[in-house]
């Protein structure tokens, strides 16, 4: 049995902005929150969950992503949601540069693993170290991402690698489990009221090659 204690990612959570409404009604402006997106769908329950309490820049990076035109497609799809998505407070766009060969240098060695095994998690450490960097150099303190939205995404790791990532480069990590509170159904009726592509893999040719671990419900 595992001595690792039970941690209450949405308690966490409550608290920390908790902390942000109280430097907003003491500076009257909202904090600035960094957001990892791994796809629109799954930002949709999450940014209106946050943006009531924070001005959120979504980061989109995602070089697991192996097809050029499907890379493109949900970029696009982040974009569009964006534009018809009424907030309470600012959301802008960002996106990092698209180098799949990265990602495929870091996970070739990992080629025959299982889905959900290492490489997924060198793929979580990847993209949430490109944020916590891009949150340091933007001089925005805290940071955050979609991936524990999904059921199938392990919210002990993500919020594991994104907290040491945050202690890396000096910024703050939001504690989440998105798939909490009915986030995830959420994410799917507003990913269907939004029109958005829903795909069906994660993104990788691993993950593809092997039936993928679907992001959200298939059509």
């Amino acid at each position: 049995m595992s001595n690792t204690p039970v941690r209450n990612y949405t308690t966490l959570m409550d608290r920390c902005i908790a902390k942000a409404d109280e430097e907003t009604a003491q500076t009257g402006t909202p904090p600035a929150l960094l957001l990892h997106s791994c796809c629109a769908p799954c930002s949709t329950s999450v940014i209106a969950a946050l943006s009531p309490h924070f001005t959120i820049t979504v980061l989109y990076y995602n070089p697991n992503i192996d097809l050029p035109e499907e890379y493109h497609h949900r970029a696009d799809e982040q974009r569009k949601l964006l534009e018809k998505l009424a907030t309470p407070n600012p959301v802008r766009y960002l996106e990092g540069e698209y180098l799949p060969g990265e990602f495929l240098e870091m996970a070739v060695p990992y080629a025959g693993e299982r889905e959900g095994g290492i490489r997924c998690t060198k793929c979580y450490t990847m993209r949430l170290e490109k944020t916590a960097k891009t949150a340091a150099e933007l001089g925005i303190s805290r940071f955050c991402s979609t991936l524990s939205v999904s059921p199938l995404k392990d919210a002990d790791r993500i919020n594991s690698i994104g907290d040491a990532m945050g202690k890396q480069y000096g910024v703050s990590w939001l504690w989440s489990n998105f798939k909490k509170r009915d986030g995830y159904r959420k994410s799917v009726e507003m990913s269907r009221e939004y029109g958005l592509y829903r795909q069906d893999y994660c993104g990788c040719s691993f993950s593809r090659a092997t039936g993928g671990i679907l992001l959200v419900e298939p059509d």
